[in-house]
């Protein structure tokens, strides 16, 4: 069976042919986040009808109410509101498609094909323009809560009366860790900021400090996490680990398992293929 894959995100959008578990095509470009939801259906018309499949499953960076197979909207990107995503695609290649929150998409890519295999419960986060989360279960399933909110770690707040973010709380986990607030706050890049390691070191304060609450909350065998910015490798995850294990509550013997993906940007891809088998 052939499955188109699509990974949505804030700074740029995949779009990907797999003929079974194989990749076989892959397209990726820059997200106009002027462009709205009409944009990209015109990127996604323009790359995909020459392809042949049977099916799609789509990641979108953004709250998704799964059981409505609804958006809900971009924090990041404005006219998504409620958009009806999954029936555009349907009508336009005729084909099945499923559809859920980038976060839960890639917890599942990681989960069944990346570093996350064999670890169960699992908890996967996103750290890139925006920060997700996802939590897959031990029978392999999401857990997305009673209304699709569950894994929304990025606004759980560090530090209250800090920065405002763009959800309109102030100082979320979100708004001081992820790439597109360190880029306006610090005029860098969040590449060019994992390399200055006086930096990193009073970075990944915050950043322990939030994974700090999936370790306490969830148990999980592993934390996965994947994005742009867990490409730092060892200059993150290293004074990370430090960190985790200083901030963690001593009686705690929780583990502190954390990896960096092991697909890389193609986490949300194969999770596409993994979530419309399960549907």
């Amino acid at each position: 069976m052939n499955t188109l894959a699509i990974d949505i995100g804030g700074t740029k959008f995949t779009v990907a042919l797999f003929e079974d578990e194989r990749m076989v095509r892959r397209e990726s470009r820059a997200t106009d986040r002027e462009g709205g939801p009409e944009w990209m259906m015109a990127q996604i018309e323009a790359i995909a009808p020459a392809w042949k499949f049977d099916c799609c499953g789509i990641g979108f960076g953004g709250p998704v109410d799964f059981a409505s197979q609804k958006v809900v909207l971009s924090t990041h990107v404005g006219g998504w509101r409620d958009f009806d995503l999954v029936k555009r695609i349907k009508d336009l290649f005729h084909v099945p498609v499923v559809m859920d929150n980038d976060a839960n998409v890639g917890a599942l890519g990681e989960a069944i094909y990346g570093a996350g295999r064999g670890a169960r419960p699992l908890f996967y986060m996103t750290l890139s323009t925006g920060i997700g989360g996802g939590i897959v279960l031990n029978d392999s399933t999401v857990y997305r809560g009673a209304d699709s909110y569950a894994g929304e770690l990025g606004h759980i707040t560090l530090q209250p009366g800090g920065p405002e973010c763009l959800c309109g709380s102030h100082g979320c986990f979100e708004r001081l860790c992820c790439g597109m607030w360190l880029e306006r706050d610090y005029g860098r890049s969040a590449k060019e900021l994992m390399q200055d390691e006086a930096f990193v070191r009073r970075y990944v304060v915050d950043l322990a400090q939030g994974l700090k609450a999936a370790v306490m909350m969830l148990n999980p065998a592993r934390i996965v996490i994947g994005g742009g910015i867990a490409k730092a490798g060892d200059a993150l995850f290293v004074p990370l680990h430090a960190e985790l294990r200083r901030q963690v509550t001593g009686w705690s013997r929780a583990r502190l398992d954390v990896v960096p993906a092991g697909l890389g940007d193609d986490s949300v891809l194969y999770g596409s293929v993994a979530l419309i088998r399960s549907f």
